[in-house]
């Protein structure tokens, strides 16, 4: 019997020396072929020991983080604790991702958006949307269109499976002002909110996927023709389209469940078919010829990358947040400032401006004032108005914040947004 127990110790012993060694050996030797994680993943780079990072203590922080990240078996680790806390607790181990009711997902901020959560108020929506107007009158001398473009917002669309803890009294919203402006200001633009919700429960096939935070393929596909179509009424032109006359029903795949991939889980996640068009193009022969300069942010990108719109246009610049340069004809990574807006400008016919509803309050991303302040002739102010700007939108994004400027506003008896301008030049003047 003694030795019974001895010999279940020593098996228990191997099997923790085992489970102590094994991730030491499959970080080192790669043992079994794990899939890799997916959404935003950055791998930490090897640092290598010198005396300078040594006595300074970096080294050491680096270090430890390279082994937090890559140990062995990671990402089995990881999935196993991202599933317990789906399962069990209704819960996605993925950075601002909401689970709403029925297991709809949602990034945070689309519901703040839906709520007015993130309202930068009326001033600085009506200030931007002025610059856009003056833009759009200049570029009109110049035989060049400026449109806006309103994508569709997830909270927006399906704010029934919105969590009950998430649901607060619904405001004025960014959404809203900015399309009131723009018929204000006779701006011309495309609402595919308004779109897509019209057409919520009569489309055949899905407008927006249950797992995915951008609008679904088909509605993108709905979206990039409409896109298309407008710019040849506006211009009086015919480009190249494309078009579908069999569609593929499957489960979701890419975009249509991209927040569910970087929740990371086990299980594969049940829903309703998603549509996939098969998409054929028409030939360039004897069609109009235009260069198209879009900034917008990744509600962009599957139009884009995909070569679904691309292929009505001469030339396709995409500027990712007004950042990232991405063209048909670049190879090369660029930025926006290291090109002249100026000379960028004169190569394109149409300019476009995307946002979907989540990210309008920072609609352009700079563009606008650039673009502004390069035809008005202000350009040696237009960083300083840029970051205030900023600074301004940041403060009205920040409720306690906010509340603390609401305060200073009624004892110096000047208006909140007068209050918010002072405090961000301040800011701005002492470096903060």
């Amino acid at each position: 019997m003694e030795n019974k127990v001895i010999r279940i110790k020593g098996i228990l012993l191997l099997i923790v020396l085992a489970l102590l060694v094994l991730p030491f050996f499959q970080s080192k030797f790669n043992i079994v072929q794990l899939e890799p994680l997916k959404g935003a993943i950055t791998e930490p780079e090897k640092r290598y020991i010198n005396s300078k990072d040594w006595f300074s203590g970096t080294y050491q922080e680096q270090e430890e983080k390279y082994l937090n990240e890559t140990f062995g078996f990671r990402s089995l680790f990881i999935k196993i604790n991202n599933q317990i806390a789906f399962s069990l607790f209704n819960k996605a181990k993925a950075n601002g991702v909401i689970v709403g009711k029925e297991n709809y997902l949602y990034e945070e901020n689309y519901i703040k958006t839906y709520y007015g959560d993130d309202f930068i108020g009326v001033d600085s929506i009506t200030h931007r949307m002025q610059r856009l107007k003056f833009i759009q009158d200049t570029l009109a001398k110049l035989h060049k269109d400026i449109i806006l473009v309103i994508a569709a917002g997830k909270g927006t669309f399906y704010p029934e499976f919105i969590p009950e803890k998430f649901r607060i009294r619904k405001n004025a919203t960014n959404y809203e002002w900015h399309v009131k402006l723009t018929k204000d200001l006779n701006i011309k633009y495309i609402d595919f909110n308004k779109y897509f919700l019209e057409h919520k429960h009569t489309s055949k096939y899905p407008l927006y996927p249950q797992y995915g935070i951008h609008w679904s393929y088909y509605g993108m596909c709905i979206a990039a023709d409409s896109i298309v179509r407008y710019i040849e009424k506006l211009r009086n032109i015919d480009l190249p389209n494309f078009y579908w006359n069999d569609i593929d029903l499957d489960d979701p795949r890419e975009t249509d469940y991209d927040v569910a991939d970087g929740m990371n889980i086990f299980f594969r996640l049940k829903t309703f078919k998603m549509a996939y068009p098969r998409l054929k193009f028409d030939s360039d022969t004897g069609k109009s010829k235009i260069s198209v300069l879009v900034i917008a942010d990744s509600f962009y990108w599957g139009m884009f990358g995909r070569g679904i719109i691309t292929r009505s246009f001469s030339s396709n610049h995409f500027w990712f947040y007004n950042k990232q340069v991405h063209g048909t004809d670049i190879s090369t990574q660029l930025e926006t400032n290291q090109l002249n807006l100026k000379d960028e400008i004169s190569k394109h016919d149409i300019i476009i401006i995307m946002a979907t509803d989540a990210n309008l309050h920072g609609l352009g991303w700079g563009f606008i004032e650039k673009t502004y302040n390069l035809y008005k002739g202000i350009l040696n102010k237009s960083e300083l108005q840029d970051k205030v700007n900023s600074i301004r939108n940041y403060i009205k994004a920040d409720k306690k914040w906010l509340e603390q400027i609401e305060k200073k506003a009624i004892e110096r008896k000047v208006s909140l947004d007068s209050m918010i301008t002072i405090d961000a030049i301040w800011l701005m003047q002492h470096g903060k």
